[in-house]
């Protein structure tokens, strides 16, 4: 059950982050103004306060593995919401990352 918490608040998190950054994307580079820039600062502020809900206690630890979610989720974001087509180097790198995930967050360790 731990670590189906943690993978779920992974994913609220790069939701919030990659979704805030997206509209940050959008309301400056798109034109779309200044309230999908705010939505996007309120996102990534959520985001900041996901991780500290993880239930392993080191930071170093639960943002090293994220940066492997964020890659991948990234890619997912920009295949839902773009319509961007990744090639296999792109897959094969984010399966790499999310092998990392798993290796850093939920790899038997002694206490």
């Amino acid at each position: 059950m731990t670590v189906v918490r943690s993978l779920l608040l992974f994913a609220l998190a790069a939701l919030a982050e990659i979704g805030g950054a997206w509209l940050i994307w959008q309301g400056w580079r798109e034109h779309r103004g200044l309230l999908w820039i705010a939505g996007g600062i309120l996102a990534l502020g959520a985001y900041g306060f996901v991780a500290t809900f993880q239930p392993d206690p080191n930071f170093g630890r639960i943002l090293a593995a994220y940066g492997g979610i964020f890659v991948a989720g990234s890619l997912a974001w920009g295949m839902v919401v773009d319509r961007f087509r990744p090639d296999r180097w792109d897959l094969i790198g984010a399966a790499v990352c999310l092998i990392g995930v798993a290796v850093i967050m939920y790899a038997p360790r002694s206490s």
